[in-house]
């Protein structure tokens, strides 16, 4: 369904391709535009100290030229395809920040955007799948990447944001010379310029590749339905910072204030001391607001709309927040593949429980998950986008993948249902993932560090509604010892944890429920689980495969025992193992028969090709003769028993 009238859509596209000419057609441009056309108004603001657009400008071209010091533009880039190396950014929520995005950028190369909250297996595991070469972090992630580091060879660099003086990003606010202009080499629009990355059905992040284009039309999108322009300020309630935010600013040349301070008083007090016109958060933060018994005493005079983004916000939720607070409550829909925004709410009419309209020059339409025909308002289906910011395509070990229809189409994965003005009403998601306090939460790694509990046998990780966080982790746990408890499987799992993955309960059982290829039955599960506890939603199910490694011992056995424990332990540590069996035949004691389970073929694949791997398999040379492969299971069902 288009997004507006025929006149509409061609005045749209007029919009976005002059917001692309007036940056030059890249994403830096678009700061190199606001500091010229005003120079002196503050870009980026926290507490007292303040950067104007000039000074994040001049900023930026100092980066790019230290950055080009360490990676020469001529240098081999990362990734096939891209237009140059891959330099990790923090996504912390400090003015520094900005400066490290928009230099990298100016320098010709690629801005990966890094979660700095994430566990040090995610972070390693995003670090060498973009090709990291410099890392700009923050002070937290020092002990996680010395930890990590050896598993990096391609990461050269490390510098710190909030470690002034260190490297060549500045404090906010302090005294800076015009560096000299820094020209970026790239004048190709559609050239890779931002590396954000999401999470799939199996668990694993996606490298989402986003070209010039893309994020300076989604820039002049949001700049566009949100209402932005030289009068606005806005208040950046997030735990880190989305370039979402940052790009749309400095495209409309408006102030950006970051406040760190989770409490919400923090919050609303400084979007009053400083005039903000809006108001950015999450649901999980405005939930919490709107529950909290400080809300009448709360005021924003300057405040035009509350904006939540990234999962859904009750209704009940934004209605308190609304009559409390005198404002609308706005919600927006997008995804890392979009830019991210493709849909949001309307400031002056707003819609209860919807994420409005599509923004400018973007369609939506709702298909059939089995036909894939559009379907008529009111009917629930897949969710497909197409327009200018969708992205140029996922990064993978083989390449660009672009999975897009011959018309253009993204499935999104959500199911959703257009009304008869196509404003989109979500209904559910069609994959595993799931989100708290906005992170996606993957059940498979969550899966994955349950089973180093040496009395788990066997587990299931499905999400359970949580009034103010979206969602949390329940397990259901399989453990071959009756003296271990619930609470001791929580805590070891959340120990190594970020407070997001953490799980909130267990329920222990005889047999996890599996089909019959072997695949574990997560949408019964989820049913089982929801129904329990007051709620029912469906999920997809996830994936498995099992090592089956034969083994004739022609040497040593104890010896070979002691090899294969060093190697197992070694296995055990690497990204994607699940668990681990050893068998002896007992009519030919020298036969051993060894199943590993990961959580796929990719994993086992990339374990084994480490030089760790190989440092410890050479100690197997002349002790034994394997042969092996990786299977499927076909026919292992049991029905879902409680102990």
């Amino acid at each position: 369904m288009p997004s507006s009238t025929d006149a509409d859509a061609v005045a749209a596209e007029r919009a976005l391709a002059d917001a692309l000419a007036r940056s030059g057609g890249t994403l830096d441009g678009l700061l190199r535009r606001a500091a010229v056309s005003a120079p002196h108004r503050i870009a980026v603001q926290t507490g007292s100290r303040a950067m104007t657009f000039a000074e994040l400008d001049a900023a930026a071209d100092g980066f790019a030229a230290k950055l080009t010091g360490l990676l020469p533009r001529d240098a081999t880039p990362s990734r096939p395809g891209l237009p140059g190396a891959v330099v990790g950014v923090a996504a912390a929520l400090h003015p520094a920040f900005a400066v490290a995005y928009y230099g990298t950028v100016r320098a010709g190369h690629v801005c990966a955007v890094i979660n700095p909250l994430q566990g040090e297996e995610e972070l390693a595991y995003a670090l060498e799948s973009a090709g990291v070469q410099v890392l700009v972090g923050v002070a937290d992630m020092a002990e996680k990447l010395q930890r990590i580091r050896l598993d990096l060879p391609r990461l050269a660099h490390v510098f710190y944001l909030d470690r002034p003086g260190e490297h060549c990003v500045p404090a906010a606010g302090a005294p800076a010379g015009r560096s000299a202009r820094f020209d970026s080499p790239v004048d190709d629009p559609d050239a890779v310029a931002v590396l954000q990355f999401t999470s799939g059905t199996t668990g694993r992040p996606k490298a989402v590749l986003l070209s010039h284009r893309n994020l300076v039309y989604n820039a002049a999108q949001v700049a566009g339905v949100h209402g932005l322009g030289p009068d606005t300020v806005t208040l950046n309630h997030l735990p880190t910072y989305h370039p979402m935010h940052l790009n749309s600013a400095v495209s409309a040349g408006t102030t950006q204030v970051l406040c760190p301070d989770a409490d919400p008083t923090q919050a609303v007090a400084t979007a009053a001391r400083t005039g903000a016109t809006h108001f950015y958060s999450l649901p999980v933060r405005l939930a919490r607001m709107a529950a909290d018994p400080r809300l009448p005493t709360w005021r924003m005079p300057g405040v035009r709309a509350i904006l939540s983004g990234g999962s859904a916000l009750a209704p009940a939720a934004a209605a308190r927040l609304c009559a409390g607070l005198g404002v609308p409550v706005i919600q927006g829909y997008g995804l890392a593949e979009t830019s991210p925004l493709t849909h949001c709410d309307r400031i002056d009419r707003p819609s209860a429980g919807s994420v409005g309209r599509p923004v400018a020059g973007t369609e939506c339409r709702v298909v059939d998950l089995d036909t894939r025909q559009p379907l008529p308002a009111g009917t629930p289906g897949e969710v497909q986008l197409r327009g200018p910011q969708l992205m140029a395509g996922y990064l993978t070990p083989d390449g660009v993948q672009r999975p897009f229809d011959a018309e253009g189409w993204f499935d999104t994965g959500d199911v959703g249902r257009l009304d008869d003005d196509g404003t989109l009403f979500l209904v559910d998601r069609l994959k595993d993932v799931f989100k708290c306090d906005n992170w996606l939460v993957s059940p498979v790694e969550l899966e994955r560090v349950i089973m180093r509990h040496p009395a788990v046998t066997d587990c299931m990780v499905v999400d359970m509604p949580h009034e103010y966080r979206g969602a949390v982790a329940y397990a259901l746990v399989v453990t071959d010892d009756e003296q271990v408890g619930p609470d001791e499987v929580v805590a070891f799992v959340n120990a190594g944890l970020p407070e997001y993955q953490h799980l909130h309960g267990i329920e222990l059982v005889r047999e996890i429920p599996r089909s019959p290829n072997g695949k574990a039955r997560r949408r019964d599960v989820r049913t089982h689980v929801h129904a329990r506890h007051g709620a029912a939603h469906t999920r997809r199910s996830d994936h498995m495969v099992t090592f089956i490694n034969k083994i004739t011992v022609n040497g040593d056995i104890a010896r070979f025992e002691q090899v294969l424990d060093e190697i197992s332990a070694y296995m055990g540590e690497q990204p994607g193992f699940i668990g681990r069996q050893l068998y002896r035949s007992r009519r030919q004691p020298e036969v051993f028969i060894e199943t590993v389970q990961w959580a796929d073929a990719a994993a086992h694949a990339k374990a084994v090709q480490t030089p760790g791997f190989r440092e410890q398999v050479v100690k197997l040379a002349g002790l034994a003769v394997p042969e092996h492969d990786l299977y499927d299971a076909v026919d292992e069902h049991a029905p879902l028993a409680s102990r």
